[in-house]
């Protein structure tokens, strides 16, 4: 039986975790011991714990770059290794594949896969800073022995990294058939009538929300629903409440993706990077018609003509390959 062990910095439950979840409790229990590590716990560590998945806390592994705790990180990290002994270290966003790509090998780990949820140097940041980021990406994927993308659009940045090429695997995330409910947990917030623009994700730059504020403070029949939380919540707030769109611009915080897609006539994704968006698959399944910029994967999804590409299952045999 392989031993696998899954590092992710945070907790809380974006694409990254979900992915990390899905593998953790849907690869075969006669093949795989599963843990995941992760700093900054949240949902991810609940819903682990409720699936009987074994859990570890990295209290020094966040997102944010200082010198003391990744320092401090690095040596958990390396005690963890050594501790547990697992087959495959398989690394998850950037900050926890950078200290842990270095720490896993010097602790002899077997097998270092790191996949990326979208390159982070993608980001509306500095020349310098992008250069910087760049680089430890780089050294990351070079550290790694498989380094998985979820897009051919990342696929082909991977090709061009010097020595890291030839270890690029493109797996696109996947979910399994789904069950909506009603979407009244959206729509009782609005007025019968109102055709509602909805967006579902963690409240940040990325993510663009602000864009559909923009929109609607614009077109005066637009109605918005924007689920999720994250950072950027109170300068939302600040918005909507400035540009006076609190009877039709909406946070509703979290809400299931199952529960909110009905709440919707359309589903709006204004990223300005993305890897793969699982609520882009979700929208898909649903039947919703779809505005959204087209970086990273998405164009993949809005053009797939063959949708099995995109399952769970899928995913999880071609992942599962890689730890053999």
């Amino acid at each position: 039986m392989k031993k696998i062990l899954y590092v992710i910095t945070k907790g809380n439950f974006g694409g990254a975790q979900r992915y990390v979840f899905d593998l953790a409790t849907s690869l075969p229990k006669s093949e795989f011991n599963v843990a995941v590590a992760m700093g900054q716990p949240g949902r991810l560590a609940t819903m682990l714990s409720d699936a009987n998945i074994r859990t570890i806390p990295i209290a020094s592994l966040q997102r944010n770059v200082s010198v003391a705790a990744d320092f401090k990180s690095f040596f958990e990290l390396y005690r963890l290794f050594k501790r547990e002994r697992p087959d495959v270290v398989h690394l998850n966003s950037s900050k926890a594949g950078g200290v842990g790509a270095l720490t896993a090998r010097l602790a002899g780990v077997p097998r270092i896969v790191f996949t990326v949820h979208g390159w982070p140097f993608w980001e509306d940041r500095s020349s310098i800073v992008k250069a910087f980021i760049w680089f430890f990406s780089w050294m990351t994927a070079l550290l790694s022995n498989t380094v998985v993308v979820i897009s051919d659009y990342d696929l082909r940045v991977a090709r061009q990294m010097p020595l890291v090429g030839h270890k690029a695997v493109r797996i696109y995330n996947g979910i399994a058939p789904m069950q909506f409910g009603s979407g009244q947990a959206v729509r009782k917030h609005f007025p019968e009538n109102a055709r509602i623009f909805g967006t579902i994700g963690e409240l940040n730059r990325n993510k663009n929300q602000m864009a559909l504020i923009e929109e609607a403070c614009k077109k005066t029949d637009r109605y918005v629903a924007i689920v999720g939380e994250g950072e950027l919540r109170g300068y939302l707030e600040s918005k909507i409440k400035e540009y006076g769109l609190e009877s039709r611009v909406k946070l509703l915080g979290f809400i299931p993706a199952s529960e909110a897609m009905k709440g919707f006539d359309v589903f709006a994704l204004p990223s300005v990077k993305e890897g793969l968006p699982y609520v882009l698959l979700e929208a898909k399944q649903v039947g919703l018609p779809v505005e959204a910029s087209r970086v990273g994967g998405i164009p993949e999804i809005l053009d797939a003509k063959d949708p099995s590409d995109f399952t769970l299952e899928k995913m999880l045999q071609k992942t599962a390959q890689l730890y053999q």
